[in-house]
C-alpha cells in the first residue's frame, strides 16, 4: 500500500522557518468521480466546508473508482464521497453481504489499517440496485417488497442491463432469493432506454439505481429488497487522517451533513442538474441555504 507523501517543498520552508505549520493554514482538496451525483455530493461537502472556515480547493469529476482512490491515497486530495459497497468490491475486495453495518466496519477499519484514510459518518444515500414498477403495477399486484414480486414474476417483464442476467445479484439471484420467475426479460444497454420502456408499458419492471431522478419524476415505485440480495451503497466522506488532524472542524461539518442526505433528496438534487440542466455547484449551495447550513 502507499504511504503518505509529504510535499518537499512545504516540508523545506516548515525546517527553514523552524515552526510548524499552521493547522488552519492548510487547504483541504475535496474531489470526486465521474457523475452527477459525485459532483453535487462534492460541492456539497466543499462548500459546508467553506462556511465553517476552511479554505477548500475543488478537483471535481477525476474519473472512475480506483482513480479518486489513488488520487486520495497519494494526497492529490484529501477526501471525496465513496459508496460502501464499491469500496468493499473494487478496493477491500471482501465478500459480498447484505449488513450495511458489517460492511460500513470492514471498509471503514480496512482504510484506516492500509492506507490511514478515514470513513466519517454515513447518510442515509443507498444507492444500490433497485427493481421499479410503475404504480399502476403496484397496486394491481400489491407489490411492496421483492418478495410480492417472485410471486407475480411470472406475469411481468423485467427490462435491466446485459449484465444482469448472469450477476449473483441479478436474475440467479432473483430467482433463488425470492423464486422470481420473469414472463420476459429484456435488455437494454442504457440506463435511461429503461425508463423509457418502462413509461411506455414496453416491461413492467425495470432495474436502476435507487438515486436515479426518473424515479421520482415518473412515480416510480421501488419495491423493497427484504431479503437482503442486494449489497449496500452507503455514501460517506472518506478523508485522509493527516487532514482531519490539520482541520478539527472538518469531521465535525461534513458529520453535521449526513442527517440531511437521504435517496428521495438526492433524486430532487440529482434532478436538478440533470433535468434542469442546473450547475452541481449552485445545486449545492440551494441545498445548503435551504437546510439553514450557510446563509
Amino acid at each position: 500500500m502507499k504511504m503518505f507523501k509529504m510535499l518537499g517543498a512545504a516540508a523545506a520552508a516548515i525546517v527553514l522557518a523552524g515552526v510548524a505549520a499552521p493547522a488552519s493554514a492548510q487547504t483541504v482538496k475535496v474531489g470526486s468521480k465521474n457523475f452527477t451525483e459525485q459532483y453535487v455530493l462534492a460541492e456539497i461537502y466543499a462548500a459546508a466546508l467553506e462556511n465553517a472556515g476552511m479554505k477548500v480547493t475543488r478537483k471535481i469529476n477525476l474519473g472512475g473508482t480506483l482513480i479518486a482512490h489513488q488520487a486520495l491515497t497519494a494526497g492529490e486530495i484529501d477526501l471525496y464521497p465513496e459508496y460502501t459497497g464499491t469500496a468493499l468490491i473494487s478496493v477491500v475486495k471482501g465478500k459480498i453481504q447484505s449488513d450495511p453495518t458489517a460492511v460500513y466496519n470492514e471498509v471503514k477499519t480496512f482504510y484506516e489499517q492500509n492506507f490511514k484514510i478515514t470513513w466519517l459518518k454515513p447518510d442515509a444515500i443507498n444507492n444500490g440496485y433497485a427493481l421499479l414498477v410503475r404504480p399502476e403495477t403496484a397496486a394491481t399486484y400489491k407489490l411492496k417488497t421483492l418478495s410480492d414480486l417472485g410471486k407475480a414474476a411470472s406475469n411481468l417483464v423485467l427490462g435491466a442491463g446485459p449484465e444482469f442476467s448472469e450477476r449473483a445479484d441479478g436474475l440467479p439471484g432473483l430467482k433463488a432469493t425470492y423464486g422470481a420467475e420473469f414472463k420476459e426479460f429484456r435488455q437494454f444497454a442504457k440506463l435511461g432506454l429503461r425508463y423509457d420502456a418502462l413509461a411506455a408499458k414496453q416491461i413492467d419492471v425495470a432495474n436502476g439505481f435507487a438515486t436515479d431522478w426518473q424515479i421520482a419524476d415518473g412515480k416510480l415505485v421501488p419495491l423493497d429488497d427484504d431479503k437482503g440480495l442486494f449489497p449496500p451503497y452507503f455514501v460517506a466522506p472518506v478523508v485522509r487522517q493527516d487532514a482531519l488532524a490539520a482541520n478539527p472542524k472538518l469531521a465535525e461539518t461534513l458529520d453535521a451533513l449526513s442527517a440531511m442526505l437521504d435517496n428521495d433528496t438526492m433524486r430532487k438534487l440529482n434532478a436538478k442538474v440533470e433535468k434542469d440542466r442546473e450547475e452541481p455547484k449552485d445545486v449545492a449551495k440551494a441545498f445548503l441555504k435551504e437546510k439553514g447550513v450557510i446563509k
